[in-house]
């Protein structure tokens, strides 16, 4: 409770202003973690293997960054809304979206998921393939081979992209509130507060305050994913 207090009394910010950067942290996180097995499935998939439809699944994975934000979660509301077309039957195993802090971080993972999967195939890519085959040259199965090669020497585009997800999904807006609207307390992240106190009479003040805190925490983590990308291309070049 007291590192709450000394953050919040820190960046000067309101008890809701603070609500809603601990739920952008929250939201953020779990976004990044649940779709990152995913996005390194993924990654290792678009990199290592040539199969029909190939293409496709590239375009896919891609969309969210040329579809607008709003289009995307549209297409979430359709789709995991309460009466959408998984929504309905997640609904009653008690697994519900639309409008909680859940929507909000399936919409960011959404969102970050082509920049999480961009930077680990580019890493995976950059990795010499002699060395994997001579692993499984020596006996190892392919998913030893993954985890014994292909992992360790990608780690830093990993990390890398999990950064950059996190990062997109601080400053997800559109998507999310398309999703899962601008609740108080249980949707409304740090972009969403943002918007709501530039729509308020003398918010400007408060606006700008979380509009910083949310550039310092951005900055931070596009710094640690370009520290981390660094560490790649210096490792890789030294192999």
């Amino acid at each position: 409770m007291s590192n709450g207090l000394d953050l919040q009394s820190g960046f000067g910010l309101t008890p809701e202003e603070m609500t809603a950067l601990l739920l952008s942290l929250k939201v953020a996180f779990v976004a990044t973690l649940c779709s990152l097995p995913f996005g390194l499935a993924v990654a290792w998939l678009l990199a290592r293997r040539r199969f029909p439809g190939h293409a496709l699944l590239d375009g896919l994975v891609h969309l969210p960054l040329i579809l607008p934000p709003v289009v995307t979660g549209y297409l979430l509301l359709l789709a995991f809304g309460r009466r959408g077309l998984f929504g309905a039957g997640l609904a009653e195993i008690g697994l519900v979206f639309s409008f909680r802090w859940t929507g909000a971080a399936l919409a960011c993972a959404v969102m970050g998921f082509p920049l999480m999967v961009r930077a680990m195939r580019l890493s995976i890519e950059a990795i010499d393939r002699r060395l994997e085959q001579a692993a499984a040259t020596l006996g190892a199965a392919p998913p030893l081979v993954f985890l014994t090669v292909t992992l360790p020497l990608s780690l830093p585009g990993i990390l890398a992209g999990a950064v950059l997800a996190f990062a997109k999904a601080m400053g997800e807006f559109g998507a999310t509130i398309t999703f899962v609207s601008n609740i108080p307390g249980e949707t409304q992240t740090l972009p969403s507060a943002i918007y709501t106190l530039t729509q308020v009479p003398g918010g400007e003040g408060a606006a700008l305050r979380l509009t910083l805190v949310s550039v310092a925490v951005s900055m931070l983590a596009l710094l640690a994913s370009e520290v981390l990308a660094r560490r790649m291309s210096r490792r890789l070049g030294a192999g």
